[in-house]
């Protein structure tokens, strides 16, 4: 089983999706990794040699991945809070950031219906 940043790869599949199981790392970059270290997209990673896993890895380091992506993006939210602009206010309280609408959908974002008592007439 190939590990590569701390993730092990899934053995049965074609390695240009295996890497995509790593943070920070989509199909177009994992596609880009694997032309520089010279490597098939076709084969799987369980068929992986230790060089061309070594390869993989030294064009892996190049990228910002997993938990020191993970630790930028919570940074970059908590700066927007901190500046109080449109966005950090959006993720403060925990509302669509890119300008959904809010009045019907945006479930997710807000979580289950909280009911609200109707006035008596």
């Amino acid at each position: 089983m190939a590990r590569i940043a701390g993730i092990d790869l899934p053995r049965d599949k074609r390695i240009v999706v295996a890497l995509t199981y790593i943070y920070g790392i989509g199909r177009s970059t994992s596609e880009t990794i694997l032309k520089k270290a010279g490597i098939s997209e076709e084969i799987r990673s369980k068929d992986l040699t230790d060089e061309q896993v070594n390869a993989i890895r030294s064009q892996v380091d190049h990228y910002r991945i997993e938990g020191d992506l993970r630790r930028e993006v919570s940074l970059n939210i908590k700066r927007l809070m901190e500046i109080g602009s449109y966005r950090g206010i959006r993720h403060r309280k925990s509302l669509p950031v890119r300008g959904q609408r809010t009045r019907t959908n945006a479930r997710t974002r807000k979580g289950p219906r909280r009911v609200v008592a109707n006035k008596k007439k």
